[in-house]
């Protein structure tokens, strides 16, 4: 590795399980890139729903992955395991990691990079990769969303919300989106939503069905959206779980996944094989980073913290009172 970096760096670990109060800023020793690794210098990471589960102690690292938070980083090639392909020290690159991101220097798997888009700022691509990474390959890649289709997204206004949005209305598809308040249905309506529906003020069965029941479901709500999913879903429906707000213990009839056909499924992404990862990686810079590049695709960073006030980052997101992406603010962007 290049002589001029660092022995030591700055991080924040979690001290022990609990609250946002037990991220802690901390020096750790530089990390070294393995075979097929890149070192990034971090210039920005993103906070995502597990990074919340992990500090909590429910959400373990991955065997021989770092035991600091971070998905999701952007940053400059500052040093190389051998073999890593086609990058050089220099490039700006995002990447998806299993840990590692809230550091001053992450060690990735090469495959798992991507040149950073044309026009989006080291700071917006901190926050790409785990929210388009997630979307693709369950919306697309597993789903197989089509044009045509009629698509509801239940937390339209977050970050994976704010992504599934986009990506729905750039490949074709009839967007449904859920949320509330009014601030929040706005900011589905400013990305391209056909249809926005506050869950406050509207019952959102009854405006799927009239509209001839959805084809593919997007939902972090859990609880009691689960069945009613299932009501408003059409006959062939692809339904995808990606997180729990409201609990994921319920008494449910199952009855029409039966009379209707439906596919409920759900996934972690940390957990996938690494050549599952890389094909997402391809995938998204050949069919996504076009469209993120043409401005078709917005990039939603809506609050930036400094990496050592990463609690108060936490905080803010168990509030459920952000929209669009959290990031920290590692190096300079």
């Amino acid at each position: 590795m290049a002589a001029s970096l660092p022995r030591l760096i700055q991080a924040v670990e979690i001290e022990k399980p609990g609250g946002p109060e037990v991220l802690k800023p901390v020096e750790r020793p530089l990390p070294v890139p393995g075979a097929g690794e890149l070192l990034i210098k971090v210039a920005a990471a993103g906070v995502n729903g597990p990074d919340l589960m992990q500090r909590k102690g429910l959400y373990p690292a991955p065997a021989g992955a770092s035991d600091l938070l971070g998905l999701e980083v952007s940053g400059e090639v500052v040093a190389l395991g051998d073999p890593a392909g086609r990058w050089s020290a220099g490039d700006r690159v995002i990447a998806l990691t299993n840990g590692g991101g809230y550091a001053e220097y992450c060690a990735v798997d090469a495959q798992h990079c991507l040149p950073v888009p044309k026009g989006i700022s080291l700071l917006d691509a901190g926050g790409l990769a785990e929210t388009f990474f997630t979307v693709w390959s369950n919306v697309f890649m597993g789903a197989g969303l089509s044009a045509g289709e009629t698509f509801l997204v239940h937390g339209g206004a977050g970050g994976i919300g704010t992504t599934a949005i986009q990506l729905g209305k750039a490949f074709g598809a009839k967007v449904i989106a859920t949320d509330s308040p009014t601030e929040r249905c706005a900011i589905c309506r400013e990305l391209g939503a056909d249809r926005v529906i506050d869950y406050r003020q509207e019952d959102f069965v009854e405006i799927v069905r009239a509209a001839g029941g959805a084809n593919v479901i997007l939902d972090i709500v859990g609880g009691p959206n689960i069945e009613k999913n299932f009501k408003a879903a059409a006959h062939d429906c692809r339904i995808i779980q990606l997180a729990f707000a409201l609990g994921s213990k319920v008494d449910i009839n199952l009855m029409p996944v039966l009379l209707k056909r439906l596919t409920y499924t759900g996934s972690t992404l940390r957990t996938r094989p690494p050549a599952y990862k890389a094909r997402i990686a391809r995938e998204l810079e050949a069919k996504v980073w076009p469209q993120i590049e043409s401005g078709r695709i917005r990039v939603v960073t809506r609050h930036a913290f400094p990496l050592a006030e990463a609690a108060k980052a936490h905080a803010l997101m168990e509030s459920s009172g952000h929209t669009g992406k959290i990031v920290l603010r590692v190096g300079e962007v």
